[in-house]
């Protein structure tokens, strides 16, 4: 009877710890599933708050079945400073927070003005309309909206004059100009000059006009050129021009290695206006976000054209992640219009995005709470203290790490033909100009020959012809 008893008993105490192995795998199956759940702290007797949060990289991604990124390190350290447990679940619809059609706020803001959630940590900006129905901490991440393009789908085409790049165009009118100017000065001064004068008596004087421009030439090409200066005057001029082309030269060396060096980073699209007035790109946003509604709101000319393009293609230019944004930016002809910051993160991770210069609407990212809420002031002030002691610096280094400086500086390509195009082509014409030059001076040698030849000396008549026909043939012929 004991021995019958105490079988039940293990029977129904192995029946029991399997049921409890088993409802705890399933748990962190139905964890692996969501891929959105974290608990922290094991403090006794802490408040424990429920955070809603988004997938986003790198504020918040899935490792395992465990949460990382900006935010939760953010989080953690915030929980140790405040001395609270928390429970983390990302946001059911995907969303930041906007006013529905029926009136009610989806996203993030929705869950806290439900009451489903304390806190939301995430990359969410303060904007008024979500002010008016929760509250933010002081931001703890600065940024605004940038747009995010492709390098081979903005890059312009290099120019086949592409050497001509380093000058501006005024700077080659005054190069010309100077150049003409110096090459009329020597050219005056040999000639008022009496050493520049080898043989007075024959007027001889190697200074001509086109050899000074032969002269300021040579000394632009770093060559020396004849004739060769005699006078003091003269000499002066010569040597302020060599001093004059050597900076010069210097200065295009230098300009030239640093455009070739910079490459596509010359982009076509710099500002909002340069993007509205192109017609290659498609540009969006992600929908219901504060980007959107900023463009919407905006009184700005260009930033209503924005809207007014994003609205009447928001089927096919609006977008539902901002993974989906940057995918469709790196594999089709699309620009994204969304926060710099996170911008600069795809162009860190990514190295064939960049950002466009232009950053407008500066606005922060920010903790929402409930309206009146005690956690939202002693939230403020963890962030501020944060901040001053350049934890967050550390973070936004942390996470923002980018290679793609370095794979640039270790990576060398030569030249492509299109960069020295130009060139090329500048010493083609003036080869055959040389060729042409030269055939236009030999035929005006040979007519100059031909009518030599004709203004000849009186035929010599035969000795037959009497005297009195030769001397009327002499005036005949004469």
């Amino acid at each position: 009877m004991d021995k019958g008893l105490h079988f039940t008993i293990c029977v129904v105490t192995a029946v029991l710890l399997l049921r409890e192995s088993s409802q705890a795998g399933a748990g962190r199956n139905d964890d692996a599933m969501n891929k959105g759940t974290d608990s922290r702290g094991t403090g006794k007797g802490l408040p424990t708050l429920t955070v809603t949060t988004i997938l986003e990289d790198p504020y918040v991604m899935v490792r395992g079945a465990e949460l990382e990124g900006y935010c939760m390190e953010l989080l953690a350290a915030l929980a140790e400073m405040l001395s609270f447990q928390y429970h983390v679940k990302v946001v059911g619809d995907g969303q930041y927070g906007a006013v529905t059609a029926g009136g009610n706020w989806s996203g993030m803001i929705g869950e806290i003005l439900r009451r489903e959630a304390d806190i939301a940590v995430a990359p969410l900006t303060v904007t008024s309309a979500r002010e008016e129905v929760v509250s933010f901490t002081t931001p703890f991440l600065q940024t605004g909206i940038g747009i995010l393009l492709r390098k081979d789908t903005t890059s312009q085409d290099m120019s086949f004059f592409h050497f001509l790049s380093p000058f501006s165009k005024e700077t080659w009118t005054a190069l010309l100009f100077a150049y003409l100017l110096t090459c009329f000065c020597l050219f005056l001064v040999a000639r008022l000059s009496p050493c520049e004068w080898n043989e007075p008596k024959n007027e001889e004087n190697h200074f001509t006009f086109l050899n000074s421009l032969w002269f300021g030439a040579g000394a632009l090409a770093l060559q020396g050129a004849t004739p060769r200066p005699q006078a003091l005057s003269v000499r002066v001029i010569a040597v302020v021009w060599w001093l004059f082309t050597l900076a010069l030269l210097a200065a295009y060396i230098a300009n030239f290695t640093a455009l070739l060096s910079s490459g596509s980073e010359q982009l076509p699209i710099q500002t909002f206006e340069d993007l509205v007035k192109q017609r290659n790109l498609e540009f969006g946003t992600l929908e219901g976000s504060s980007t959107f509604y900023y463009f919407k709101n905006s009184k700005n000319p260009i930033h209503q054209m924005i809207y007014e393009y994003m609205e009447k293609r928001r089927e096919h230019v609006l977008v539902k992640t901002y993974q989906e944004a940057v995918q469709r930016v790196m594999d089709s002809n699309y620009a994204f219009i969304g926060e710099s910051i996170s911008q600069d993160l795809a162009a860190a991770r990514h190295c064939n995005l960049i950002r466009a210069p232009e950053v407008i609407g500066a606005r922060g990212f920010g903790i929402a709470t409930a309206q009146a809420s005690p956690w939202t002031k002693p939230l403020s002030i963890a962030v501020l203290k944060l901040r001053e002691a350049g934890n967050l610096d550390y973070l936004r280094n942390k996470w923002w790490e980018s290679s793609c400086l370095r794979q640039s500086r270790d990576r060398w390509g030569p030249l492509e033909p299109p960069a020295l195009g130009g060139l090329f082509l500048t010493l083609g014409i003036g080869l055959a100009l040389g060729v042409l030059a030269a055939l236009a001076e030999l035929s005006s040698s040979s007519r100059r020959a031909a009518a030599h030849a004709k203004v000849g000396p009186a035929p010599v008549l035969p000795p037959h012809v009497p005297p009195l026909a030769k001397k009327k043939s002499v005036l005949v012929y004469a």
